[in-house]
């Protein structure tokens, strides 16, 4: 860590807690820092398909924190299929401080640095790997001042909280992408078993950078054509497999 920048503060927070960090987070933007809320999905999934998600999505998620929440802030959005010119002017005005509030997906992973957003709100925590998740805090450790990353977690299982507490302790990335491969086995290509080494095709999933590019390619694919209407093979096989799959 850069000289002068102090050590984030990363809590897991339950259902239950979330009024109470809301207030801490006030706290933070009445000094004047700015807040990143990152979402799983872009837009709200529809209900009646069969592959949606009950999930947040970064434009509804913004609405309703303006609405019920941080009625007196400004709150931006920012993802990836917006134009180029809309997500340029976007970040610019996140970067002057005209919004206080980005609610954004995992576009904001790499490749921003705004020093005065010192507080991250990641939903839906469980859905992202723990690489991912450490990677997305990266963002508000950009200043002297003190950074917050505030890991919602919708699932109050005793494994998916171990989980995630272990970027507590972690010291790198690449430590957590080890740790999430231990805690969850590679499981299998194909079949019933979604965790555990057995299936030799999936022991390519030790390759961590492989995984990284492969989770990449599956965000972008899922954002760009969330109901896979351009790929009805791959549709037909998820559908095929969605019973067998373990979502955490």
């Amino acid at each position: 860590m850069p000289a002068g920048r102090k050590q984030i503060i990363t809590e897991i927070i339950t259902p239950n807690k979330r009024a109470e960090t809301y207030e801490k987070i006030r706290k933070e933007l009445k000094d004047g820092r700015q807040l990143y809320v990152i979402c799983p999905r872009i837009f709200e999934p529809d209900p009646e398909k069969e592959l949606a998600l009950n999930v947040k999505s970064a434009v509804e998620e913004a609405k309703r924190l303006k609405k019920e929440v941080f009625q007196e802030y400004e709150i931006g959005v920012l993802h990836s299929k917006m134009s180029k010119e809309k997500k340029e002017k976007v970040m610019q005005e996140f970067v002057l401080g005209k919004i206080n509030i980005l609610c954004a997906t995992s576009v904001v992973e790499v490749g921003v640095n705004v020093p005065n957003a010192t507080v991250i709100i990641i939903e839906g925590a469980e859905r992202f790997g723990l690489a991912q998740l450490h990677q997305l805090r990266g963002r508000v450790i950009r200043s002297s001042h003190q950074a917050y990353c505030f890991i919602f977690a919708e699932v109050k299982s005793e494994k998916t909280i171990a989980r995630l507490n272990a970027l507590k302790t972690a010291k790198s990335g690449f430590e957590l992408a080890e740790l999430d491969l231990s805690l969850r086995g590679a499981g299998e290509l194909s079949g019933t078993k979604q965790w555990g080494i057995t299936d030799l095709g999936m022991e390519a999933i030790k390759n961590i950078k492989m995984v990284e590019a492969a989770r990449a390619e599956a965000v972008r694919l899922i954002e760009e054509d969330p109901e896979l209407k351009n790929c009805p093979l791959l549709k037909q096989k998820v559908k095929s497999k969605v019973s067998e799959f373990h979502f955490e």
